[in-house]
């Protein structure tokens, strides 16, 4: 029986990094988004469902099915944390299908959740921790300004970029109280090419912090080795004076 995400994320062992979307685990096996939920229902793919009903795959399970069926996957495989998270919210199905299709068609390491409400992404997106959220504004029920000001008061979220795409003005924005400084406005219809420059501008930044973080801990093991390169010549040193004496 599978257990839902929220149970899995309570293990020890467990770790954000170990678990993709639908979309991406479709990218690395070249099947479709609904073979690959048809492989998640047969148990073939281990998966968690949040509380808003969407599957993490655990990419230790995508591996082992690349090899039980002896293929490479299709998508470079990478450290994990060098792929762009991404949480869409919009509430209508054409607009969410187009993205989809756009962000499929983009070389780009990109693991995107579609969300067809604000109140879905609330539910979710502390478990998920994206880079950009890109919203909607006006839709039903929560919209996308009360989510925005939700999201902007979590301190675990405060590096997040956000991208509005709306077909408002910037007088509508004033009377709701208008938008966080750092947001983008993306206008409808909306312009691919720019929002792909910008997702790529993300990744390369993404990539540089993880070789910066990955060389300050090459240079602090460095540093700790030839400390204890130190220390043990110089108990060597003091054992051969004891010695000689």
């Amino acid at each position: 029986m599978q257990k839902s995400f929220e149970d899995a994320i309570t293990a020890p062992d467990f770790s954000i990094e170990d678990y993709c979307g639908t979309s991406y685990a479709a990218s690395l096996l070249g099947l479709s988004v609904a073979t690959v939920q048809s492989l998640v229902e047969k148990g073939e793919l281990e998966a968690w469902k949040t509380m808003g009903g969407h599957r993490r795959i655990a990419l230790q399970s995508i591996y082992g099915y690349l090899e039980k069926n002896k293929r490479q996957p299709l998508v470079k495989l990478s450290n994990p944390q060098g792929r762009l998270r991404v949480l869409l919210v919009e509430d209508d199905e054409l607009l969410r299908e187009l993205f989809q299709s756009e962000f499929e068609s983009w070389d780009l390491p990109v693991d995107c959740t579609w969300m067809s409400s604000a109140m879905e992404a609330l539910m979710d997106v502390a478990s998920m921790r994206p880079d950009l959220l890109i919203t909607d504004l006006v839709m039903p029920g929560v919209d996308g300004f009360e989510l925005i000001k939700a999201l902007k008061r979590n301190v675990e979220l405060e590096d997040m970029h956000v991208i509005v795409v709306t077909g408002m003005q910037q007088e509508a924005f004033d009377a709701r109280g208008g938008l966080p400084d750092d947001a983008s406005v993306l206008q409808k219809p909306v312009d691919f090419g720019w929002l792909r420059g910008y997702m790529s501008a993300m990744v390369s930044a993404k990539r540089k912090q993880q070789l910066h973080a990955e060389r300050v801990k090459a240079r602090i093991v460095n540093k700790a080795a030839a400390r204890s390169v130190q220390l043990r010549d110089r108990a060597t040193a003091r054992l051969a004076q004891k010695l000689s004496q």
